[in-house]
């Protein structure tokens, strides 16, 4: 089918600097689709206009309603890069959509910082939380956020300051590529700028202080990285479990009895776009899930209150489970095998057992449907006295699968 939809990328520089293609498009549409200041941007042409709504799926409807005519949406740059063309792709198929696309702000601000596009980290924090770049925060990173609005860079230099990152440079980048470009260099703890528009990017590049906390990109943060009541996978165990877990891009984990939510925020930090649900029957501990995915960049983890297995009914079809706790309690062999029936071919099951119940459960379920068995001792060197002794921690049992694939 001929493309009915366009999505032009437009830039500070207006409607005049457009492609030709890009100006026609707009010119010939029915209906314009944008932001005010896009549609302010753009001459009146008889042509229906519309705003993006909030939330933005009834506009999505209307935008399809309209098919086969031809429309226009107005976008910030690149669409397709951080912006409303990706989103417009999830509704329209490749065919029938058509993207002009003008430079994205990373390009224009890789070029003003002479930084390689291909290495910067992204994080966009529009419409999100700011907690988002706790993740990408690492000695030497350099970082570029895209602002929600003018708050967010004095945010952004209080959260470095914060985890010890406090000589970090940070650039404020306004209205790249138009007449009100404005281009701002200071340091987290010296930041002082007020006047921020709130077109804005922030350029991060991140300088370690005397007490910066340094965390790594693979699974085993420490202990103390997370605030708990004592319901924590330790370090060492929590290393190995996500192993079998096997964290990848835009995978789903259950983390089912989460306690502190260590193992469902490892998992999202492992692998971009992973996503995890977090089970846990105690609102005390659902708001230390929520504390520590916030402290630890990923603030979109979802938080299920309520008990397995009645709690996991109707959530969305996992890649991996993980079961922390309770495996030899009365309801765990139910939770392990809805777990198991949840499951696509593929996916992982891993349960760990510190109790002897526990222990014999894990047999059970593993003669039943296959798995691997391992017990793990962990042993940490403690002063004894004058010297280093070992204290060992609780040997943990772990159960771990992968269910076979169907046959077509």
């Amino acid at each position: 089918m001929t493309a009915w939809l366009t999505i032009v990328g437009i830039g500070e520089d207006g409607f005049e600097a457009l492609a030709p293609a890009a100006r026609a498009a707009i010119e010939a549409a029915e209906c314009l689709v944008g932001g005010r200041r896009h549609l302010a941007m753009v001459p009146e042409s008889g042509a229906r206009r519309m705003v993006w709504s909030s939330p933005i799926s009834h506009t999505i409807a209307e935008i399809r309603a309209c098919r086969p005519r031809p429309v226009c949406v107005i976008a910030t740059g690149d669409p397709m890069w951080c912006g409303v063309g990706a989103t417009l792709a999830r509704h329209v198929p490749a065919d029938e959509m058509r993207v002009i696309a003008a430079p994205s702000a990373l390009a224009l601000a890789a070029a003003r910082l002479g930084w390689a596009a291909a290495e910067i980290a992204v994080v966009s924090v529009h419409g999100r939380p700011v907690a988002r770049i706790e993740r990408h925060i690492h000695p030497g990173q350099r970082v570029l956020v895209v602002s929600d609005d003018g708050s967010t860079p004095g945010e952004v230099a209080r959260r470095l300051c914060a985890r010890g990152f406090a000589p970090s440079w940070l650039t404020v980048l306004e209205h790249l590529g138009g007449p009100g470009e404005r281009v701002r260099r200071t340091t987290a703890e010296g930041y002082d700028l007020d006047d921020v528009r709130p077109l804005n990017m922030v350029a991060l590049e991140c300088v370690t202080g005397a007490d910066a906390a340094v965390r790594p990109c693979v699974a085993g943060l420490d202990d103390d990285a997370f605030v708990n009541d004592g319901q924590l996978t330790k370090r060492e165990i929590r290393a190995v479990t996500l192993a079998r877990l096997m964290p990848m891009p835009d995978a789903l984990l259950w983390d089912v009895g989460a306690g502190s939510g260590a193992v469902a925020i490892e998992w999202m930090r492992a692998a971009p776009r992973a996503r995890a649900i977090a089970i846990e029957p105690k609102s005390e501990r659902r708001a230390l899930i929520r504390q520590n995915a916030e402290g630890l960049g990923v603030p979109d983890i979802e938080i299920v209150a309520g008990r397995a297995p009645d709690a996991l009914a109707g959530l969305a079809t996992p890649d991996a489970v993980f079961i922390g706790g309770g495996i030899g309690r009365d309801g765990g062999a139910a939770t392990a095998e809805r777990a198991h029936a949840a499951l696509a071919g593929g996916g992982r099951l891993v349960a760990n057992a510190v109790t002897v119940a526990g222990e014999a459960a894990l047999a059970a379920l593993q003669a039943r449907f296959g798995g691997e068995l391992t017990r793990i001792a962990v042993a940490r060197a403690e002063p004894l006295g004058a010297s280093l002794g070992w204290r060992a921690l609780m040997p943990v049992t772990q159960w771990a699968l992968v269910k076979p694939r169907s046959v077509a």
